[in-house]
């Protein structure tokens, strides 16, 4: 019976290289690159790195579980369990290393493999902010800061910053697989004291067979810190896509809706109440990216362990990893689905922009006033003034200021008028979203 939701409801295909499974595949891999360095090396026979090469294929994830059962060692019971399926040269297996070299090594082994998946749908995520930058370009909507409306701003300038945040998080992910693509083969506390002189050089062909770059200096582990930072990463990556669902979110409100997630015709938004179209995958990611984030907390813990290690690590990266790049590619796939999906309602943006009566134009009849002449301060009181007579006496700001002598003697009314259009009051805003899409 499935406990954790994302072995199904939340499941990718980013599971499968975190289950048993593939956890016992990479340890697999890296005892079989260990071996083929022996050899290479001289120090056991060829045909011993080919048979323990050619056992790893057969050893079977139940046979490993049972010998867990029994010693209490996850790494031992795999070794024990490969060894048996070496009639002659299972000696020769696991020969020189500590089970961290094997563990760190596979760890770096796999998450090198899940960035690589992260990174293919998180380009989907950048190439559709891009589609929809160069769509909306010339979108103009109502800009809200703390909630009330600003001043014109333009659709366009949405996406292409989402568009830019994405790059960013593309880069951190690349700057933390660079970190974590590394591996040791160093024993007990990192001296290499048991391969007698030719660890540094096991290590090096260890790591040139994986795909690895060796760890300078370690101990018993691969230091945290590079872990702490690909869970960083992730977290961070997870806070940008929570960002645009909330945007999208608020967006979506039903005495704003200029925009909608996409909604099944057989979907439902509430079991009592028929009419509703929740944004419930915005609400998801929203809701998976703060678990996402609190895995950081435990990631930085993880750094500071006692001496040459302990043991306190090892039980919560059980949960961390696999949660974290799962739980963080389900949610970028969502984001996907939700950007690719989106529905627009360009009736409500046009009612929005001219919901407070022309009040979001007086910056622009403000730096007008002053191009004519005012004096900006004197300006800015005047609109002010101006803005709270429009609203208690419910009223146009362009009529109020028509019967305000101080301001037609600057600005003829046709002129003033002409200033209350929103659309054409936003600046350099698709020259902004042009320089920001040039790759």
């Amino acid at each position: 019976m499935v406990v954790s939701p994302i072995e199904s409801r939340y499941r990718t295909d980013m599971n499968s290289l975190f289950d048993e499974s593939a956890r016992l595949g990479s340890w697999m891999e890296v005892e079989v690159a260990l071996a083929r360095a022996h050899a290479k090396l001289g120090d056991v026979p060829s045909a011993a790195a080919d048979e323990i090469a050619s056992a790893a294929k057969k050893v079977e994830l139940s046979r490993v579980n049972e010998i867990e059962a029994d010693i209490h060692h996850d790494l031992m019971a795999m070794v024990k369990a490969l060894a048996e399926k070496c009639p002659k040269y299972g000696g020769f297996v696991h020969l020189g290393a500590t089970s961290y070299d094997i563990e760190d090594t596979a760890t770096g082994l796999t998450m090198k493999r899940a960035i690589g998946k992260l990174r293919k749908d998180l380009l989907e995520t950048k190439a559709i902010l891009r589609k929809r930058a160069k769509e909306t370009a010339s979108l103009v909507c109502i800009g809200r800061t703390h909630g009330q409306h600003a001043v014109p701003t333009t659709y366009g300038m949405k996406f292409a910053i989402w568009y830019k945040e994405i790059g960013r998080d593309l880069l951190r992910l690349e700057q933390a697989e660079e970190m974590i693509s590394v591996g040791k083969m160093a024993g007990a506390t990192g001296t290499m004291a048991t391969f007698g002189g030719k660890g540094r050089k096991i290590q090096e062909l260890v790591m040139k067979e994986l795909g690895l770059k060796a760890a300078e200096v370690s101990n018993q582990v691969v230091q945290r810190d590079r872990h702490a930072q690909v869970i960083f990463a992730l977290a961070l990556t997870s806070a940008t896509l929570e960002k645009i669902a909330k945007e999208l979110r608020n967006l979506q409100r039903s005495e704003i809706l200029e925009v909608a997630e996409p909604f099944g015709a057989k979907q439902v938004g509430s079991s009592t109440m028929p009419q509703k179209r929740n944004p419930h995958k915005s609400e998801r990611v929203c809701s998976i990216a703060r678990l996402i984030r609190g895995n950081v907390a435990v990631a930085m813990e993880n750094i500071a362990l006692e001496h040459e290690r302990d043991l306190t690590n090892s039980a919560n990266e059980r949960f961390i990893f696999a949660d974290s790049f799962i739980l963080t590619h389900y949610i970028i796939r969502e984001m996907n689905n939700i950007l690719g999906g989106l529905t627009f309602y360009p009736g409500n943006i046009e009612k929005n922009l001219a919901l407070t009566g022309g009040a979001v134009l007086s910056e622009r009849v403000m730096i007008a006033l002053t191009v004519k002449g005012m004096g900006r301060q004197e300006a800015h009181e005047l609109m002010r003034t101006c803005n709270i007579e429009a609203f208690e006496g419910r009223k146009k700001l362009l009529d109020v200021l028509c019967a305000r002598k101080e301001v037609t003697k600057l600005i003829p009314k046709e002129e003033l008028a002409r200033l209350f259009d929103p659309h054409t009051y936003i600046g350099e805003a698709k020259e902004i979203v042009e320089e920001a899409l040039k790759e």
